[in-house]
């Protein structure tokens, strides 16, 4: 896989740590065109903070985003319908495609595996509701054992807005870790309130338990999100991987990419090249965090020598999904 950041993607990563967390309000789906840096983005919300209009921009091309004040866009409205016809041919609409044919399944519908060509794996760390402090091991570990071969290292955290409220202090460790250079963090929604009932099947449980408001449950996460200083990415992750056809379509209509797992390493599903492996680093799963400072052990020598190596989730899609490779 080739290691490249765009001018585009460098601006939005500046961008996005000099975002100050202020309230937000009248945040909304707002899809629209913009040339920003002499390139063409997309507009997928649209909201006001500090009383001045924002909106959140996503690069099609490197399916990176970032908030950008109004004054420094022009944005001209259009449809999401639009917005799919005049960037088809681009890896994030590739992307939002390929989810949508992939829904057929109860669990682990999406995209689940990368760019297979590579030795490496994207992890993803879901940080699902909890009152367990976060597993700082996982983060330590990935520093001390890739800090020789790559810096920032990458990886995706799938958060809750509830993780959000109880994990303040954890919240804050890692913004200080991307601050100063040791990661780089891909936050992923993983909807407000994860939502699970033991008593009831797949089928009617998580997302899919009657009555569920996806609205908030997509929308309050992306506002708690800005609200602690994290821009929302172009990714989601199910609570418990369960979706069906229905929701699948509902979600991809707020421009989100389903993201699943071949490698959930605490149901004994093996990493292999290309692999999104998922573990939980919210104290509520020992056996995934073990199984994977396993896997860094068995590893190593193959890190040091460059053979075995953390890809970024949007550089391990846009790999995937670029047709013009």
């Amino acid at each position: 896989m080739k290691l490249k950041y765009s001018v585009l993607s460098l601006i939005f990563t500046s961008l996005t740590l000099a975002t100050i967390a202020q309230p937000v309000k009248n945040y909304r789906i707002f899809w629209g065109v913009a040339n920003y840096q002499n390139k063409k983005i997309i507009i997928s919300r649209k909201f006001e903070r500090n009383g001045k209009r924002c909106y959140l921009g996503i690069d099609p091309n490197t399916l990176t985003t970032a908030v950008l004040p109004a004054t420094q866009i022009t944005v001209n409205t259009s449809t999401y319908a639009d917005v799919l016809s005049a960037f088809k041919n681009t890896p994030y609409v590739n992307a939002l495609g390929s989810a949508q044919q992939q829904a057929t399944s109860l669990q682990d519908a999406g995209i689940s595996h990368g760019f297979p060509k590579e030795k490496g794996i994207s992890l993803t760390i879901d940080l699902c509701p909890s009152h367990k402090p976060l597993d700082r091991i996982i983060f330590t570990n990935l520093i001390a054992e890739f800090k020789k071969v790559k810096t920032p290292i990458p990886v995706a955290l799938s958060l809750t807005g509830r993780f959000m409220l109880t994990h303040a202090d954890d919240i804050a460790w890692l913004k200080s870790l991307e601050k100063y250079g040791d990661l780089s963090i891909t936050w992923i929604n993983h909807t407000y309130n994860h939502h699970f009932n033991p008593r009831l099947p797949l089928k009617v449980n998580f997302l899919l338990e009657p009555a569920t408001d996806l609205n908030f449950e997509i929308l309050g996460t992306e506002i708690a999100m800005l609200q602690n200083g994290l821009t929302p990415s172009v990714f989601f992750r199910f609570p418990g991987l369960v979706s069906d056809q229905q929701l699948i379509t509902r979600v991809t209509g707020y421009g989100l990419i389903p993201v699943g797992s071949d490698a959930w390493l605490a149901k004994g599903q093996n990493a292999a090249s290309g692999s999104i492996v998922l573990i939980h680093g919210n104290g509520n799963e020992p056996l995934g965090v073990a199984d994977f400072i396993k896997l860094l052990k068995t590893e190593k020598q193959n890190v040091l020598n460059h053979q075995w190596l953390l890809y970024d989730l949007s550089e391990n899609v846009e790999d995937e999904f670029n047709t013009n490779n």
